[in-house]
């Protein structure tokens, strides 16, 4: 008799505990859906047209929105020649690191024709971080921002910015990249450098056929803007700035620090940083720029990209 009493409460007590769990869970909490479509599209640069990898024909890619405490679930169909896989680039995957995304070392890279699902929740983040593909050189074009807001109710330790933008810095190769890794394997050479370096995946008027290239963001006098910066270039540290304006720096890879005011930050391959730019100049056309520092003897894209 005794035993059928304490079997008989089993269902009841898991059925209390499920009430529980989900009375704790957090209010604001949601779960985020993308579908990354993983497919080759034409774009035309610096004079030349080539098929290029990109993701939902975007480049860069989209962006991912979630907050603090969101689950993310993410189902990537692989319709280009290569493998692939996307890392979530600053991520912790605390209890799934089998959506991490690196080819080989946490996944089989997804084949042509195939979808993976990742799926991760967010936790004790927020700020700019990034996603990419891990596989080959493929990320010169497979990339794009995430971003993290507080959870519900939370606001930024720093003045509300009246809007905000992705700056996304990277790099672009008038040749296949795939080639020309390949050619530099086979001399046992450094691959050649980029063509351009690009800002939202476009160099700007300072290189050829780039006029209608240049990314432009307006601004409204006496706003405050939040201006989301990530280095997507494969392996130059690029220095930013814009013209006639301070910028103050607020987070630095999903990290709140404490604000100081420069006039150009120096930003390395996969970091990010958030700024606060104040458009306190007169009504006029400002320049963004970007432009490589390296001190080692190595060749480097040495030219400027603007916005």
């Amino acid at each position: 008799m005794a035993m059928g009493k304490i079997l008989s409460s089993g269902p009841i007590l898991l059925f209390w505990l499920y009430l529980v769990a989900l009375v704790s869970l957090p209010a604001d909490a949601a779960v985020k859906r993308y579908q990354f479509d993983v497919q080759v599209k034409n774009v035309s640069r610096l004079c030349h047209a080539k098929p290029i990898v990109t993701v939902n024909g975007m480049f860069p890619g989209p962006t991912i929105y979630a907050r603090d405490g969101d689950r993310v679930v993410i189902n990537v169909t692989n319709y280009a020649q290569y493998n692939m896989s996307i890392h979530w680039h600053g991520l912790k995957q605390f209890r799934n690191g089998w959506a991490d995304g690196p080819a080989y070392i946490t996944q089989c890279p997804i084949q042509n024709g195939h979808s993976y699902t990742y799926d991760f929740n967010v936790t004790g983040q927020k700020g700019t971080l990034w996603w990419h593909a891990h596989i080959f050189w493929l990320r010169a074009t497979v990339y794009g921002a995430i971003v993290i807001m507080p959870k519900q109710g939370t606001p930024f330790p720093f003045p509300q910015p009246y809007r905000e933008t992705n700056i996304v810095l990277g790099e672009w190769w008038n040749n296949d990249v795939e080639d020309v890794v390949k050619q530099g394997n086979k001399l046992g050479l450094p691959p050649t450098t980029s063509d351009a370096h690009t800002i939202n995946g476009k160099p700007g008027p300072l290189f050829p056929c780039s006029e209608k290239h240049t990314f432009a963001m307006e601004v409204e006098q006496g706003k405050t803007y939040l201006l989301r910066i990530i280095n997507a270039a494969l392996n130059d540290e690029l220095f930013f700035a814009v013209a006639g304006h301070n910028m103050t720096v607020v987070e630095i890879d999903a990290v709140y620090t404490k604000p100081f005011t420069t006039q150009a930050i120096l930003i390395a391959p996969g970091q990010t940083t958030n700024v606060l730019v104040q458009a306190n100049q007169a009504p006029g056309r400002y320049f963004m720029a970007a432009r490589p520092f390296m001190d080692a003897p190595l060749t480097v894209d040495n030219k400027t990209a603007t916005a």
